[in-house]
């Protein structure tokens, strides 16, 4: 198992420090192609990724780097974890998402067709491709039908993954992941806005309530460390294939805050409709959480659900970490985070 070579893009973000720690135990050699953001390094790998990896200075977007770091390293495995990620940033910068989640991609299956065909390919796909929904549960035969710039974006990628495959025989895999989270997630997304939220309430570092959109939206969330064992199980099977990864189970954006509030003992009364919606403390009366139109999306999706039997029963794999456990988790970091 041991010597072989990784290359991780997006190795600063949350799946990408996930994914080095599990191949780090694995003996890998770690490349992780890192854009120069700043002469610190990122908070997520700091403490104890940093020296382990061995960072090389390059962009999805500049060509020339990605063939140099193929050149140089000659990976065995290549995961691509880069992103303009946030759905709602997608709406604001839908001309950088598109270059960086579509012809990044290109760029990585160009430079592994002309210098190092027999690399094996991780693409990042996700749930999102499958937006407006038809099924209850959602596997690798579902309907695509993206809602954001993002959605459309991350399906071209997919597509031209599945077409490098075919075409030149390249061992791509994707891995249509559903919402995953944890600790390491970033303070924009929402899941790790209401955790933080929640966080400085128990401190007493916030009086202001929580502002959420759409509280019915419904995900199916997951551990991202649980997650990236996925992506490593992919990469070892024979055969190159796509695969859905998900828990099975969806929650509301409503009872992602329950659970978070209930993790500091705390238990939420709802109250109104729609944008008039609120949350009130069951004990005291204080308002903790309210809607906010502003965070609405111009497109919703509003049911996500994993159907992973392919990857459970291909891959032997299994989520092992519970939506209520996910939460907790990430409530205690950030009280541990916020407390320092």
């Amino acid at each position: 198992m041991g010597n072989k070579t990784a290359i991780i893009t997006g190795i600063t973000g949350q799946d990408g420090s996930h994914l080095a720690d599990l191949l780090l135990e694995k003996n890998y050699r770690v490349i992780g192609i890192v854009r120069r953001i700043s002469t610190e390094p990122p908070s997520r790998m700091r403490r104890h990724l940093w020296d382990k990896v061995t960072q090389f200075p390059g962009d999805l977007l500049d060509s020339v780097s990605i063939e140099n770091a193929i050149n140089e390293f000659q990976p065995d495995e290549f995961y691509n974890l880069a992103a303009q990620s946030h759905v709602g940033m997608s709406w604001k910068q839908p001309e950088l998402t598109s270059a960086i989640d579509y012809f990044g991609v290109l760029n990585i299956l160009k430079a592994i067709k002309l210098l190092k065909p027999d690399t094996r390919f991780y693409q990042a796909s996700t749930s999102e491709m499958f937006g407006k929904v038809e099924d209850e549960f959602q596997n690798e035969k579902s309907r695509f039908y993206p809602r954001s710039p993002y959605a459309v974006a991350k399906l071209a990628a997919h597509w031209l993954t599945i077409n490098y495959r075919e075409s030149y025989d390249i061992h791509a895999s994707c891995g249509i992941l559903f919402n995953h989270e944890g600790p390491r997630r970033g303070k924009d997304f929402v899941t790790r806005k209401i955790t933080l939220h929640v966080a400085k309430h128990k401190l007493g570092k916030t009086d202001k309530p929580l502002e959420l959109g759409n509280l019915n939206s419904m995900r199916d969330w997951g551990y991202a460390g649980d997650y990236v064992r996925a992506m490593w199980l992919m990469l070892q099977q024979d055969e190159p294939d796509d695969y859905v990864i998900g828990t099975g189970k969806s929650h509301s954006v409503r009872d992602f805050v329950n659970a978070a509030y209930a993790a500091i003992g705390i238990s939420i009364t709802w109250q109104g409709e729609g944008v008039d919606e609120k949350g009130y403390d069951s004990t005291n009366g204080k308002l903790l959480v309210q809607v906010n139109p502003k965070f609405f999306r111009p497109a919703e999706v509003d049911l996500l659900r994993a159907d992973s039997s392919k990857a459970r029963e291909k891959l032997q794999w299994e989520p092992e970490v519970t939506f209520e456990d996910l939460v907790s988790m990430m409530v205690e970091a950030d009280l541990k985070e916020e407390s320092n």
